[in-house]
């Protein structure tokens, strides 16, 4: 009888420690840590495409992360994609002519917003929107306006195939 009450407190912890192991690994494989003291202000953006932007993308300056992208949201009246961003209290002096793009983090990796400092003397306040913005580029429309490009002018394809 202690043989097996002494298996099942084994087994037990070694379940909960499992968890605590696969809490920690989904907080740093999605880069969104916990924090207690949320001290943070929102921004807005308008985009045109926001291509693979997913809520919880980094927001980084100069290769810094400085927020996260907290909702993505469609605007009927201009047709448009509405990006709150929420930026973290200690990046509060961020120029309010700075612009924003959405980029893609390597080659098969997600997206993220960009924030390219402006020189601007006033930074942006809480609820503030992002005038200058520029959208996703999403790969495949690129490459189907190059091979649509050369269809269209009877030259060949990197392949060698005649159009």
């Amino acid at each position: 009888m202690t043989q097996t009450r002494g298996t099942e407190i084994a087994t037990g912890l070694f379940v909960l420690l499992g968890f605590a192991a696969l809490f920690f690994l989904v907080t740093q494989i999605t880069s969104r840590g916990f924090t207690w003291n949320d001290q943070s202000y929102h921004l807005t953006a308008r985009f045109t495409n926001v291509g693979g932007l997913k809520v919880g993308a980094p927001v980084s300056m100069a290769g810094v992360t400085v927020g996260r992208v907290e909702s993505i949201d469609f605007d009927s009246s201009d047709y448009k994609a509405v990006a709150r961003l929420k930026i973290q209290s200690r990046f509060e002096k961020i120029p309010n002519d700075s612009d924003v793009a959405i980029f893609t983090a390597g080659l098969l990796g997600g997206n993220y917003v960009g924030i390219t400092a402006g020189g601007s003397e006033t930074y942006f306040k809480n609820g503030d929107q992002i005038e200058m913005t520029q959208s996703a580029i999403v790969l495949e429309n690129l490459i189907s306006k190059y091979l649509f490009d050369k269809a269209g002018s009877g030259t060949k394809t990197p392949a060698g195939d005649a159009k």
